[in-house]
């Protein structure tokens, strides 16, 4: 039974002795309170001015006793859209994409407004508002104070929403198909290990991939460490280390043992993980060998760094070198001796070779060739003008090794071997290249050497003497004799050699079987049995390299990839291929195993041999260079410089990611990337439906064709 109750009013002035207002009146007239009418939520409850002024007080009471209320289940009516939200929002995405795209810095160091340069991101924005009336309407005069889109917040949302799209695409890309991982590491300007991921993988084109997925910082580059890392990061894109067929690491780098130790730690959790060793790489560490095996050789490239180093100490010198070999070209075009054109007789100087990459020198070495009656004059000044008596006798020495034959033999025996072993790097480290055609250029260069042993003695020695003559420099005569050199006590018995058995055996013999000797010792792989079987697959010569035994040995390898039952079929489907595409004019024109892939894709025949076409992918996800991911390095020496070394870890990588990747980014529409920054976090804005025009249909067809 419901209880009522009467309030007692008392007069102003009086007291009361009558009982208190809660409690029971019965058979009296009053104003009745229903409890039900009190509702603890302040959402759904009745204001107390609805209630009789009699019961107010105690309405509020009972409001009290209640105690707060958490509203569960409680839709909040959304912020009605705004169209002027989307025009600021897409004009801080283009600006975004531009600064992005030129990996250029999005903050200012006073980013107040009476500062004259408030960062790229804010004078950028505002030149964009300033030259559209829509943008400079809704951005400099509607827009509410908190909700510019100009945040440093806002402005890494944007990219981290950049990012995230490109690593999508990748990793739709790739999606249940094999890949390898390629990772090195190196540190960035604020002195932190940084470490690049790359995967390469064949696309559904048959086109091989390589792609940067992430750069990571590690805090410990213990292998344990790194292994972690890489788990993280494939947990964190839904990669699976079941679907990894090989990786490979720079031997070259410090971290040579902790990536051992990472090799075997991912070869325990997946045994078919290849290894391969950078092809690249070993053609460097062939060089280096030679360039510390032979005495002659190793001194020549000691007197090479003086004369870089003396030359260029000075911006004086420098100054004095380009304008010596300016005179030089003005004379020779003014004599005809040289012809102008575009590109030709550009200003150049000495390139300073480095330690580790071995294509300089052999730059340096066409420099010096080129400009040698220059670096002569230059070294002469400083001989006359030099402060010290150390450079003057540096520079006199100096002059003195280069008038010197056996240093310009040097000089052109090394700028030959340097060339030939220049172009086989710089194919070796092109993104879409193949271990089958590596394997193949490699057993070229190794045929082209035994042949310049055989043959170059000649070419060498004619070019040398003709550059003698031509710079003045005493030519020798090949069968006098000279000291044995090297050896003090074989040189007081009066022993004697010819110029010609010094040159043609102590140098140019043993420098050219020393990189031979290097070649077969460093691309020891190319002999082993997965590269053995894989070169079955070359489509050189009409196949003429196809063995079916070594496929099927191929396969076995791969016992995770095919089953039992595919092994069944395997043999039958081999021959069946290779019947079938010897005779099909479309693939007579195929050279390489990367083509053959994408006729393969083109003609449908993946879909009629899918097992032999596995077997393919399988040979062409594994690379032959390591260059994609030592780009990365590049690219982050670009976007994180000494100005910009407070960089977050996240903030670089999302940087990274578009400024490596922009053929994916300039594919990916701005309403992408709008609709992922709005699901990134509740914003204060709702973002409203793209009303399309026909023409921006259009735009859009034709991007996704």
């Amino acid at each position: 039974m419901e209880r009522f109750f009467k309030p007692k009013r008392v007069r102003s002035g009086e007291s009361s002795n009558e009982p208190n207002i809660s409690e029971p009146v019965q058979n009296q007239s009053c104003v009745e309170l229903n409890l039900n009418d009190i509702v603890s939520d302040p959402g759904l409850r009745k204001s107390v001015e609805k209630f009789d002024i009699s019961l107010r007080d105690h309405v509020r009471r009972e409001y009290l006793t209640r105690g707060p209320c958490q509203p569960i289940g409680h839709m909040y009516p959304k912020t009605s859209f705004d169209i002027a939200y989307r025009t600021r929002l897409t004009a801080a995405l283009d600006v975004t994409r531009f600064l992005l795209k030129q990996g250029l810095a999005f903050r200012g160091n006073d980013e107040s407004t009476s500062s004259s340069n408030r960062g790229n991101f804010l004078e950028l924005f505002e030149w964009y508002s300033q030259r559209n009336t829509e943008i400079f309407e809704v951005v400099n005069q509607n827009a509410p104070a908190n909700n510019q889109l100009t945040s440093p917040m806002i402005q890494k949302d944007l990219a981290h929403a950049c990012a995230s799209e490109i690593t999508s695409v990748i990793i739709n890309d790739i999606g249940d198909n094999y890949f390898f991982l390629i990772v090195d590491e190196s540190r960035d300007s604020s002195v932190k290990e940084q470490m690049g991921v790359v995967l390469r993988y064949v696309n559904k084109e048959g086109r091989v991939i390589e792609r940067f997925l992430a750069i990571v910082h590690v805090s410990d580059t213990t292998s344990l460490c790194l292994k972690d890392a890489i788990d993280s990061l494939f947990a964190q894109h839904g990669l699976s280390l079941s679907k990894l067929r090989g990786q490979g690491y720079d031997g070259a780098s410090n971290m040579r043992g902790e990536f051992n130790g990472l090799k075997a730690l991912i070869l325990q959790e997946n045994p078919y993980a290849m290894y391969i060793h950078c092809f690249a790489h070993q053609l460097q560490l062939v060089i280096v060998a030679v360039a510390k095996g032979n005495i002659i050789v190793s001194e020549f490239f000691v007197y090479v760094s003086m004369i870089v180093n003396l030359t260029g100490a000075s911006c004086k010198r420098r100054d004095q070198l380009r304008q010596i070999e300016h005179d030089k070209i003005v004379t020779l075009l003014d004599n005809g001796d040289i012809i102008s054109g575009k590109g030709k007789n550009q200003e150049t100087s000495l390139a300073r070779p480095g330690d580790t990459r071995w294509g300089s020198h052999y730059l340096t070495l066409l420099r010096l060739s080129s400009m040698w009656a220059s670096v002569i004059g230059i070294l002469g000044n400083i001989q006359d003008d030099a402060t010290t008596s150390d450079n003057r006798g540096m520079a006199r020495g100096l002059i003195d090794r280069m008038n010197d034959y056996e240093f310009v033999f040097a000089l052109h025996l090394m700028k030959y071997l340097l060339g030939i072993t220049n172009d086989l790097s710089l194919v070796l480290q092109q993104r879409d290249q193949n271990i089958v055609q590596a394997m193949s250029l490699i057993d070229t260069m190794k045929s082209q050497l035994q042949d310049f042993r055989e043959e170059g003695w000649q070419i060498i020695l004619d070019e040398v003497n003709n550059f003698c003559e031509l710079n003045m420099i005493p030519v020798i005569d090949m069968e006098d004799s000279i000291a044995i050199r090297g050896n003090a006590r074989r040189s007081r018995r009066g022993q004697t050699i010819t110029n010609f058995h010094h040159y043609r055996v102590e140098i140019f013999c043993e420098v050219v079987d020393l990189i031979i000797q290097e070649m077969n010792n460093r691309f020891s792989e190319v002999s082993t049995e997965l590269l053995s079987c894989i070169a079955c697959l070359d489509p050189k010569s009409s196949f003429s390299q196809f063995n079916v035994q070594k496929l099927l040995r191929l396969a076995d390898l791969y016992p995770e990839d095919f089953s039992s039952n595919d092994y069944l079929y395997l043999e039958s489907q081999l021959r069946n291929y290779i019947y079938n595409v010897q005779r099909d004019p479309q693939f007579s024109e195929v050279g390489d195993l990367g083509s053959l892939a994408q006729q393969m894709v083109k003609t449908g025949k993946n879909t009629v041999f899918p097992l032999v076409y596995r077997l393919i992918q399988l040979a062409l996800v594994l690379p032959v260079a390591t260059a994609s991911v030592e780009r990365v390095f590049s690219a982050m020496n670009i976007v994180k410089t000494d100005l910009r070394n407070k960089m977050g870890d996240e903030w670089m990588n999302d940087c990274l990611v578009v400024y490596i990747e922009k053929d994916i980014f300039a594919t990916i529409e701005n309403e992408q990337i709008l609709q992922r920054f709005q699901r990134m976090k509740t914003r204060r804005m709702q973002l409203p439906p793209l009303r399309y025009s026909s023409a921006t249909t259009t735009n859009t067809s034709s991007v996704n064709q």
